[in-house]
């Protein structure tokens, strides 16, 4: 195999308003719009790959958009002239040249795997294992609102095809259980509602909930911040729970599966560095029965669509879904491209790589270029 090096990185940022004004966290952090940046790294071989990263504002995890910048600016003369195919290798480098900020790593990885599989003319997720045959579910995300207000949230993207929904929780004990019976009452057969607290609980606030609807069968996301906290919850609860924001690395990971803290995960792409970091996580998960959410902390139709290929490389009864920014968001920087929102289900492109192509017209000027 001819060696292959990156010649180019090129950097555009994008501003992404939110349809309406989103609540999570029991309500405590509102979200108007997002700040994403698009990485394209070109080589010497003509061929070309792009990456997506966006936190999810300021306040949901340690990571903004401009940190993203300022990292690729610290990064990108690391990868000239390395082979973006070397996964481990790159990923070596930029933790040597920088490290932690894991989340300012994310796009130019995802762009190197772009770059492996349009080399290899196999679409991302046959590169990274396996095409599972089925699509991948879509859940949805439900700001918190009052019990009648989330249903009807529901009820909206039930008339998009979703069964799966993540409805926010956590702003009140007694309003909380209020909600949560009144969406359980509602729920419909083959249809999938689980309740995501983003950290919002203390301990002494998540075991009153999660026993006072003992009879409900749910589960539980990320309910209170740190991974003791929960630890504490799950020997004195009986509903599974699962971890978003305490997932960070594989280190994470070992602890959760070593100590029994959780039954699901759901895996961030840009919060964990990006796809081969993930590919790692899923693997031990993989082997020990945890099942998976996989998602991406904000973004366009391009970080979907690397969502819904690594999605689509896992088997049905592991993966229990994924997540769509780009229905919360404007603009499109790709129309008719990537993965979109078919009867709630995502399904990979078959072309080669990612098989989105950002129009150049419509993301404007880069903000910079490195060669």
């Amino acid at each position: 195999m001819r060696r292959m090096k990156i010649e180019r990185i090129t950097v555009w940022q994008l501003d992404l308003p939110l349809h309406k004004p989103y609540y999570l966290s029991g309500g405590r952090l509102r979200f108007e719009r997002l700040d994403s940046t698009l990485v394209r790294i070109d080589t010497d071989a003509g061929i070309s790959g792009w990456g997506e990263g966006c936190p999810w504002g300021v306040t949901y995890l340690p990571a903004f958009g401009k940190g993203i910048r300022a990292g690729i600016d610290e990064l990108a003369g690391v990868l000239l002239g390395m082979d973006p195919r070397q996964h481990d290798a790159i990923n070596r480098a930029l933790d040597l040249a920088l490290p932690g900020h894991p989340y300012a790593k994310s796009a130019l990885d995802i762009a190197c795997w772009d770059i492996a599989a349009r080399s290899a003319g196999l679409p991302l997720c046959e590169l990274l294992g396996a095409r599972e045959p089925d699509p991948v579910p879509i859940a949805s995300s439900v700001s918190t609102g009052s019990p009648a207000e989330m249903l009807a949230e529901v009820q909206r993207f039930r008339d998009r095809g979703y069964r799966v929904h993540s409805c926010k929780v956590g702003a009140d004990v007694g309003l909380d259980i209020e909600r949560i019976r009144h969406l359980a009452a509602n729920e419909r057969a083959g249809e999938i509602i689980f309740y995501d607290v983003n950290r919002a609980w203390l301990p002494r606030e998540a075991i009153t909930v999660m026993n006072a609807i003992d009879g409900i069968t749910s589960w539980f996301e990320q309910p209170c911040e740190t991974l003791d906290e929960i630890a504490q919850v799950r020997r004195q609860t009986r509903h599974p729970i699962g971890i978003d924001e305490g997932l960070h690395d594989y280190q994470d990971m070992l602890r959760i599966q070593r100590d029994g803290i959780a039954e699901l995960v759901n895996i961030k792409i840009n919060r964990v560095g990006g796809l081969t970091r993930a590919r790692r996580i899923r693997d031990l998960c993989l082997q020990t029965g945890i099942t998976m959410l996989i998602m991406d902390t904000g973004g366009t139709v391009l970080a979907d669509t690397a969502v819904a290929h690594f999605a689509q490389t896992i088997p049905a009864p592991s993966c229990l879904g994924v997540w769509s920014c780009q229905e919360m968001v404007e603009p499109d920087p790709a129309p008719g491209q990537g993965a979109r929102n078919v009867d709630g289900c995502f399904s990979a492109p078959d072309l080669p790589g990612i098989g989105v192509e950002p129009d150049l017209a419509l993301i404007g000027e880069p903000l910079a270029q490195y060669s």
